[in-house]
């Protein structure tokens, strides 16, 4: 998001002691229970996995109820992936990259270094073949994904120094997982791993010099703008990061046309408001972070981006080579992303140019 070291909340409940909730009831009537890699109450992920539930209740007119458990109430946040896949809960939210360890090519279906933005995500799972190939990755796992959710463009991160070209990275110390870290490193940088809770007192004390985390709303949640001196963006490492939900195989083949329906519409409006809401609320949190005037908020130069972008794509044609799985995903995507590239070059692109 390391937010996934974050997600690992204490006193969860084992899932086995969770036993497997029941499905249908009198009448037809169904209650799931859905478990969120999420901690309890955070605002558009949480919220929008609940936002979520009570719509699939409203479409199905109460015959389909889902009852919602933030990440460490019923498993672990990092035990989402296998809960739904054993059956043990009916549903689950959360982001392909966190369960990487079980399949590389999962990293592709929420984001990667210099990929697509949320309006490229949507497209290519929707348009462009991403969602019938996300499905194939999942199947032997008893899993039917749905996009549900995205954070849109996410910020750089906060640095205590300057930051003008690629060689400002050699030993800097920050918290950024995943390929994004994978890339950092290759740059110079040495990646710290951190859970949530220990970022700001880290940052502040010097052990690391910068770290990354989402946008400016969850940023100035976590008090980031207090101690750090420079915000820098755009997220090359996180374009457009795609939230998933996750149905068990069986339970939803179990369910009538129209709850399937439900359920898949559902997801899809999630993934549109949840969008939108990251996007509102960033653009007000920058605005306060602007006013407020500590902190001097800069884009990367466009050197050092392209420096980046070189780096990312040996770190992803690496990853790529682990297996024949990640190989097609990764070939799938950046075929993609080429005939996408050409036209939002010509079109949005050219338009946002025009804006400068």
């Amino acid at each position: 998001m390391d937010r996934r070291t974050f997600l690992k909340t204490a006193g969860a409940a084992a899932v086995a002691a969770a036993g497997a909730a029941p499905a249908v009831h009198a009448g037809g009537r169904r209650l799931w229970r859905m478990v969120t890699a999420w901690p309890p109450g955070m605002p558009i992920l949480q919220t929008g996995a609940e936002g979520f539930a009570r719509r699939v209740s409203e479409l199905t007119g109460g015959r389909l109820t889902i009852q919602v458990f933030a990440g460490g109430e019923l498993i672990p946040p990092l035990e989402v992936f296998d809960a739904v896949s054993q059956g043990t809960v009916q549903c689950g939210h959360g982001a392909a990259y966190y369960w990487a360890g079980k399949e590389p090519a999962f990293q592709w279906f929420t984001s990667v270094p210099f990929g697509l933005n949320g309006q490229g995500m949507n497209t290519w799972l929707y348009e462009g073949g991403g969602l019938e190939l996300w499905e194939k990755v999942y199947a032997p796992y008893n899993l039917v994904p749905r996009p549900c959710g995205n954070t849109g463009v996410q910020m750089g991160g906060w640095f205590n120094r300057e930051i003008r070209r690629l060689a400002d990275f050699k030993g800097l110390k920050m918290r950024i997982p995943g390929l994004g870290g994978r890339v950092f490193a290759r740059a110079g940088g040495t990646v710290v791993l951190l859970p949530g809770g220990e970022i700001y007192t880290s940052l502040e004390r010097g052990v690391i010099d910068a770290t990354e985390w989402v946008g400016p709303y969850h940023d100035m949640r976590m008090g980031f703008h207090r101690i750090a001196k420079y915000y820098y963006g755009p997220g090359w490492h996180e374009p457009g990061s795609t939230l998933e939900l996750i149905v068990h195989r069986p339970a939803y083949e179990a369910l009538p046309a129209d709850m399937k329906a439900a359920v898949d519409a559902a997801a899809a409006e999630a993934n549109l408001r949840m969008l939108a809401e990251f996007e509102a609320r960033n653009a007000e949190a920058l605005a306060a972070i602007r006013k407020e005037g500590k902190v001097a908020v800069r884009t990367f130069p466009a050197d050092l981006l392209e420096a980046l972008r070189k780096l990312s794509n040996e770190t992803l044609e690496e990853e790529a080579g682990k297996n024949p799985v990640t190989r097609k995903v990764h070939a799938a995507f950046t075929a993609f992303r080429r005939r996408w590239r050409a036209w939002e070059e010509l079109s949005e692109g050219a338009y946002y140019r025009s804006l400068l």
